[in-house]
């Protein structure tokens, strides 16, 4: 079986919005094989591409040549990951003017975690302290840098314009946990954390990774009874191996899916492998459309192939 996706380059229609998460290249090797699949994935239409960020800025360059190649080259919007970690308020302040300076109009904030080594009880984050307070800042960096905007007046001439106090709208999404985040004390505790991030301005929500339809849709149901109103976008990524599985366990902490671990051990072959984990979120992606997601969103772990088929097998 081919790594090749299964698509073509031709947009797709799956019933609701698509988009991807990407990673900057570790190395500047790897730099022209991401843009390759960049390409790919844009080419299938979705509706943003994410780039992560390194925690303490350690991809911070990287995250920004990514952003832009994706506005140079692609007609899809970049979304730019932003952390709190060891960030002053001034630095953060110049790091969002930055990435808005190059054209960037969404990003996700987050708080971020620790780095390695980091002892338990030290404080890592530096002056933002939470994914919420990043969230204000970037509204507020985006208003002190355009406080108002020139709008056409037809009314009065031809050419005719005034002073408005509307601003390019920025999309900022946040991070739900539908199992609870590591730190957190209860499911309430992390829907009021949501609410909080939505009150700061937030107008997204993409969740960590999860392998039950059930986990989703309910939390998505107790957030919109506690009030929340923006989208939360699931989040879901094809393992295609029981290596890649058992690393995203260990990052998330999420309990082990026996029956998708079971599966994957006891196939022989990489192909096989593959399709188990292509067919396992296709299967879950259709079940969380028919309850009522939003979109999905796609971690494509720099792999256009195993994304692209997954959608194949949602495409209308």
């Amino acid at each position: 079986m081919s790594n090749a996706p299964a698509t073509s380059s031709s947009e797709l229609n799956i019933g609701v919005p698509f988009s991807f998460e990407v990673y900057p290249p570790r190395n500047p090797e790897l730099q022209e094989a991401l843009h390759r699949t960049i390409l790919e994935l844009a080419a299938s239409g979705p509706d943003f591409i994410s780039v992560t960020y390194g925690a303490g800025g350690s991809s911070r360059d990287a995250t920004l040549d990514c952003v832009k190649f994706i506005l140079a080259n692609t007609d899809v919007e970049p979304m730019a990951h932003l952390t709190c970690v060891a960030e002053s308020y001034q630095g953060a302040n110049e790091l969002v003017r930055t990435f808005l300076d190059a054209g960037v109009r969404s990003f996700l904030a987050l708080r971020g975690d620790a780095p390695e080594g980091t002892q338990e009880g030290e404080n890592f984050l530096g002056d933002l302290g939470s994914a919420a307070e990043l969230t204000q800042l970037i509204h507020r960096v985006q208003a002190e840098r355009e406080p108002f905007v020139f709008e056409e007046e037809p009314r009065w001439h031809a050419g005719a314009t005034r002073l408005s106090q509307k601003r390019e709208f920025v999309r900022i999404g946040v991070a739900a946990f539908p199992n609870g985040h590591p730190q957190s004390r209860s499911k309430t505790q992390d829907i009021d954390v949501l609410l909080a991030k939505e009150a700061a301005g937030a107008n997204l929500a993409i969740t960590q990774l999860f392998f039950h339809a059930d986990d989703y849709l309910s939390f998505a149901q107790k957030a919109k009874e506690a009030g929340l109103t923006m989208p939360i976008i699931p989040g879901i990524m094809p393992v295609i191996s029981p290596g890649r599985l058992r690393r995203m366990i260990e990052i998330s902490g999420e309990e082990m899916p026996s029956d998708l671990e079971i599966a994957l051990e006891i196939e022989p072959t990489a192909e096989g492998q593959r399709e188990i984990g292509v067919e396992h979120a296709a299967s879950l992606a259709k079940e969380l459309i028919a309850g009522g997601a939003p979109g999905i969103h796609l971690y494509a772990f720099n792999q256009s192939g195993p994304v692209l088929d997954v959608l194949g097998r949602l495409n209308n």
